[in-house]
């Protein structure tokens, strides 16, 4: 839960954890690069940003690969 809401933060949402969850406050997330923590599950998530702002970026995207390889040429359909 941290990771999500420290990436969130740096986008500039308000976003908080708690000892079950988070809680994500609506907002515009600005330019950002965003980290995975190798995680595949950050790398999807955080990557809907995106359809929202276009200066999303995912620091490594092909951490994707281990579940679900063709995730970004899927997500550029949307």
């Amino acid at each position: 839960m941290a990771a999500i809401v420290t990436e969130l933060r740096r986008a500039g949402i308000d976003a908080v954890e708690h000892d079950d969850g988070f809680t994500v406050h609506p907002g515009l997330p600005a330019p950002t690069r965003f980290a995975t923590y190798d995680d595949h599950r950050m790398a999807m998530s955080l990557s809907l940003l995106g359809l929202r702002s276009p200066a999303i970026e995912i620091a490594n995207p092909r951490c994707v690969a281990k579940t679900y390889p063709g995730f970004f040429r899927d997500l550029a359909k949307l």
